[in-house]
């Protein structure tokens, strides 16, 4: 998932695209830039140079209902 734009202004707390690639950088914070300025951001990066936990979702198995087609 990508940062939104609220949540890239709580992490750098700057509203220009410019100002908020700056302080990216200077946080080590890998980014993009896109043609029109914006800028892109992971979260699961953001989590991982913060120290966060990074959410896993647990897979639970599917097994079929094998009595069921009897």
């Amino acid at each position: 998932m990508l940062l939104d734009d609220d949540q890239l202004f709580e992490l750098t707390k700057r509203k220009r695209h410019a100002a908020q690639a700056a302080v990216l950088k200077s946080m080590g914070i890998t980014h993009i830039i896109r043609a029109d300025g914006s800028v892109v951001v992971s979260e699961a990066h953001v989590q991982q140079i913060l120290g966060c936990e990074v959410f896993k979702p647990k897979v639970k198995s599917v097994e079929p209902n094998w009595e069921a087609a009897r």
